[in-house]
């Protein structure tokens, strides 16, 4: 990647003092999450694709995600060049694609991904979550743009609860957050029902958070 730099005449300084940011969440001191950071280690390796416009969106759950798993790793990108993401995909475990399958694939050329082997679940420590975090229809972009991506086999989510995320709309009633469909997937991979719901807890603190930040900005 290369970076252009403009060169300007000098300006006077800023009177206006920079935003100090929280190192670690990226985010302004006083809006800081790190309060909610758990950490979990998880059997199941967690790799997010996060799509440019969802890094700074103060709603968005993919950084406090990153934060709360041990040894997972955060990727922003749309179109991923195909040896980076093919080194992200490394076969040393069962990658496996946290994204349901839906009738319009098919009409925008999406190939059908291979199914998902029960055997897997047998050794979790194997697998390797993928998941992707933006709105739906960004999410959907991101899956048509990266072939690699619709090689792998998915996750269907089974039997979960209705999201907590309150803070931001969902076009359908079982849309979860980032942070919970992967809470919910890796309990699933696991056979851990109770490991992560600290997790959950974690994301119920941040929603709150984001909740009276915005009845602040209301009054």
């Amino acid at each position: 990647m290369t970076t252009r730099t403009d060169h300007a005449a000098p300006t006077a300084p800023s009177k206006i003092p920079a935003r100090r940011q929280c190192p670690a969440c990226l985010r302004p001191q006083r809006t800081c999450i790190c309060r909610w950071v758990t950490v979990i280690s998880p059997q199941v390796e967690v790799l997010v694709l996060q799509h440019p416009l969802e890094v700074a969106n103060a709603k968005g759950s993919a950084r406090l995600l990153h934060l709360c798993l041990a040894g997972s790793r955060l990727e922003v990108g749309e179109t991923f060049a195909p040896d980076r993401l093919g080194a992200l995909l490394s076969d040393d475990r069962h990658n496996v694609l946290l994204y349901p399958e839906t009738a319009e694939e098919k009409s925008l050329g999406v190939a059908t991904p291979p199914a998902f082997d029960p055997a897997w679940l047998a050794a979790p420590q194997r697998l390797r979550l993928v998941v992707l975090d933006g709105t739906w229809r960004k999410s959907r972009k991101m899956l048509y743009l990266n072939p690699l991506l619709q090689a792998l086999p998915r996750l269907p989510l089974t039997d979960t609860p209705p999201s907590h995320y309150l803070i931001r709309k969902a076009h359908l009633p079982d849309q979860l957050s980032t942070l919970e469909a992967t809470a919910y997937a890796l309990s699933q991979l696991e056979h851990a029902p109770e490991r992560y719901k600290p997790l959950i807890d974690a994301f119920d603190g941040f929603v709150a958070q984001q909740a009276g930040y915005a009845a602040e900005r209301r009054n």
